[in-house]
């Protein structure tokens, strides 16, 4: 019985640990007004990155076994475990597809800020990927994704159009 309160214990600062990573990755991002698309893409591998440790760590046979345990003492504790599992196991599913998806506009990053104004050329291509991505995508085409990504790719629209007078 003391075993198992000592890993009950245990569990709950995991638990309270798990639950901020999850609360943090839920706030509002605070972004720079001029901030490009390449932007969302790191934001989304960081994110990937961090929730894939997290994952790893969960997995671990250290984990397993404790709560194992814990299942063969029929611990109460473990019901919010394994809803925080499941928390973090669609957090990070989202991340990596939001990463895959996010991928495919990649190569119209180096044109989009580099181009002249005349990136005409560009953009039909680029919205055809934006379009399939909200079409096609599980998780990313939400209307708060789908804001800041067009927001993002019109700042690297203007930013190159300022660049391009300065220099001119």
């Amino acid at each position: 019985r003391e075993v198992t309160e000592k890993l009950e214990e245990v569990v709950m600062i995991w638990t309270k640990q798990i639950q901020q990573v999850l609360v943090e990755s839920k706030q509002i991002r605070r972004e720079a007004d001029d901030v490009g698309p390449s932007a969302e893409l790191e934001h989304w591998k960081s994110r990937m990155s961090s929730f894939n440790s997290l994952l790893d760590e969960i997995k671990s046979s250290r984990v397993k076994k404790i709560i194992s345990i814990l299942q063969a003492a029929r611990s109460k504790t473990l019901q919010h475990w394994k809803e925080l599992d499941h928390s973090i196991t669609t957090a990070a599913n989202e991340a990596k597809d939001n990463v895959r998806y996010l991928y495919t506009l990649d190569k119209f990053f180096g044109p989009l800020a580099h181009a002249s104004p005349v990136m005409m050329e560009h953009i039909p291509s680029l919205m055809n990927v934006v379009f399939m991505i909200y079409c096609t995508s599980p998780h990313y085409n939400t209307s708060e994704h789908m804001t800041s990504l067009l927001l993002k790719i019109t700042n690297q629209m203007i930013n190159t159009c300022k660049t391009y007078l300065c220099e001119g």
